[in-house]
């Protein structure tokens, strides 16, 4: 009977130590894992972090490039859309294109660029004037805007723009921007 005991008592205590320690190693790895994602969690991409410039393209016409660099450290996340405010006047930010919805949030690495394309104008819009400036609000990830507008200045001192004109969701390239 003591032998039984014994065998039982020294198997309860080995299964014990054992748990204890896998217990500990989950806990330090669990750690581990936390500390590197709270270090590495990236941001939302916004004017601070972010250099913004504008450039007419030749093909397709009457589009513009917009293209945001992460000048931060940390990776960001460049959510949906900008919100494009055409001359200062403008009364409401451009149209968003829905079929240029990538299938994942863009995200960009300190250096790396985001891109979104914008159709200035086009047969079927209204109206429309030349304007100078292009003010641009980033998107946060529930759809509204962030921080401040960044205001830059269109290419050859102004470009036309009507009631049609809209711009892409973020693209992480250049030619997929440019596709609508």
């Amino acid at each position: 009977m003591r032998t039984g005991t014994r065998s039982a008592s020294r198997a309860t205590a080995s299964s014990m130590v054992v748990v204890a320690a896998l217990a500990l190693v989950g806990v330090q790895a669990g750690a581990a894992t936390a500390s590197a994602a709270t270090k590495a969690a990236p941001v939302t991409c916004t004017a601070a972090n972010t250099r913004l410039t504008v450039t007419e393209v030749s093909r397709p016409i009457n589009h513009l490039l917009l293209k945001a660099t992460n000048t931060g450290t940390k990776s960001c996340y460049a959510y949906s859309a900008p919100f494009l405010r055409a001359g200062a006047d403008a009364q409401a930010p451009l149209a968003w294109v829905e079929e240029s919805t990538p299938q994942a949030v863009v995200t960009l690495e300190p250096g790396q660029s985001a891109y979104a394309g914008i159709s200035t104008y086009s047969p079927d819009g209204e109206g429309g004037s030349t304007v100078k400036t292009l003010g641009v609000l980033f998107t946060d990830r529930n759809g509204s805007g962030t921080d401040k507008e960044k205001t830059l200045n269109l290419p050859n001192g102004g470009t036309f723009f009507n009631s049609a004109a809209a711009v892409t969701y973020w693209q992480d390239d250049a030619a997929d921007a440019l596709t609508w």
